[in-house]
């Protein structure tokens, strides 16, 4: 068993819950080995209390709980915890609860007694996926910030830029002249930190303003 863990995941917190006191004890004593943080719960319910997390994170959950079970589990921490992936242990090898586990997000099943390197690996998969994910939302909340910074003109003009209208377009659609629109583009370029129109439509992808599949013909006008 090795105990180097990355830099970036040094303060990762890795939660377990389970009713088996030997068993979060056992856990917590591994987890601490390979140098994470462990946070132990005996139910779902005291599990449900504890603020969702924005450090990579990860949960070790029993599938056979005494309030909620593990898929209840799951499916009430789906939409808030997204950035938390699940390793499921059981100790009986339910292969119809673990197939659900798996189409419903589970990144491992393990059946106890499991191999402590076994869970340190799924552990391992399971904190770098966090990490991806925590970082794409920070990106996105980036994005949008930046997106409110527009003003609503700049807003009007980006739609209409990334929606593939060329500038003379654009100025006919808003009333003002292509020498004003160019000057809003070039505004929304700097504010949205785009480097090309390629960049200003992945972005525009990304903030829901156009769908991935919406044709885009391009523009030769300048920024």
């Amino acid at each position: 068993m090795t105990s180097a863990v990355p830099k970036s995941q040094q303060q990762s917190i890795v939660f377990v819950v389970d009713d088996d006191i030997s068993v979060r004890e056992s856990l917590e004593t591994l987890i601490k080995f390979a140098g994470w943080q462990p946070e132990t719960f005996a139910s779902g319910t005291d599990f449900l209390a504890r603020p969702a997390s924005d450090v990579p994170n990860c949960l070790v959950l029993d599938v056979s709980l005494p309030d909620l079970n593990g898929l209840e589990l799951q499916r009430l921490i789906a939409s808030d915890r997204s950035a938390m992936p699940i390793i499921f242990i059981t100790g009986h090898g339910d292969v119809p609860t673990s197939v659900k586990a798996m189409k419903a997000g589970a990144v491992e099943f393990l059946t106890k007694p499991f191999d402590d390197e076994a869970l340190l690996t799924a552990i391992r998969h399971a904190l770098k996926r966090s990490a991806a994910t925590l970082e794409d939302q920070s990106e996105l909340i980036a994005l949008r910030s930046s997106y409110d910074s527009l003003t609503p003109r700049e807003q009007e003009v980006m739609r209409s830029v990334v929606a593939g209208m060329l500038n003379k377009q654009i100025g006919l659609k808003l009333g003002i002249s292509e020498i004003t629109v160019k000057a809003h583009r070039g505004k929304v370029m700097q504010k949205m930190k785009a480097e090309s129109l390629a960049d200003l439509v992945k972005i525009a992808v990304r903030l829901g303003l156009t769908p991935a599949t919406n044709p885009w013909h391009g523009s030769h006008d300048s920024d």
